[in-house]
């Protein structure tokens, strides 16, 4: 290939335009020893950017509670990412809304297990709503609707 101007401008173009790879999103992940969606929810998240440190632990429940998710939505995994509880099988498109919006939440939650959701089997049937929290004790509000 014969190097002229315009190949030099052409590749300085690419080099300009040429989107930059941003660091790993770092999170770590708690579950029950014998949950085998987690892992999977894992790697759905670190094909999607995340660095994900999977710590199985005994205590979930009271780790969820520390983390100001309610009882009653509490899922089967709680990961803390950037100061925020990210609590069961949410979508990374909702994650990632949260880690953009930054909101002043203390997390969100797609409580269950649902059918269809990143790392879990089958199909979608219904609209999932995923909720925020805060730990003032506060009813949960709407986040996001999926």
């Amino acid at each position: 290939m014969k190097f002229t101007r315009r190949t030099a401008l052409a590749a300085l173009a690419m080099a300009i335009t040429r989107p930059a790879f941003a660091a790993p999103i770092a999170a770590v992940l708690y579950k029950n020893p014998q949950c085998s969606c987690c892992e999977a929810y894992a790697a759905y998240l670190e094909q999607n950017g995340f660095k994900v440190d999977v710590r199985s632990v005994n205590n979930l429940s009271q780790i969820s509670a520390d983390a100001g998710v309610p009882p009653d939505l509490q899922g089967c995994h709680t990961m803390m990412v950037e100061g925020y509880a990210v609590d069961g099988l949410v979508p990374i498109e909702i994650v990632n809304k949260l880690l953009s919006e930054k909101p002043a939440i203390a997390g969100i939650t797609l409580p269950g297990m649902p059918a269809g959701a990143p790392g879990m089997g089958g199909q979608k049937d219904g609209a999932w709503i995923i909720s925020a929290f805060n730990k003032d004790g506060k009813a949960p509000t709407v986040f996001a609707t999926v």
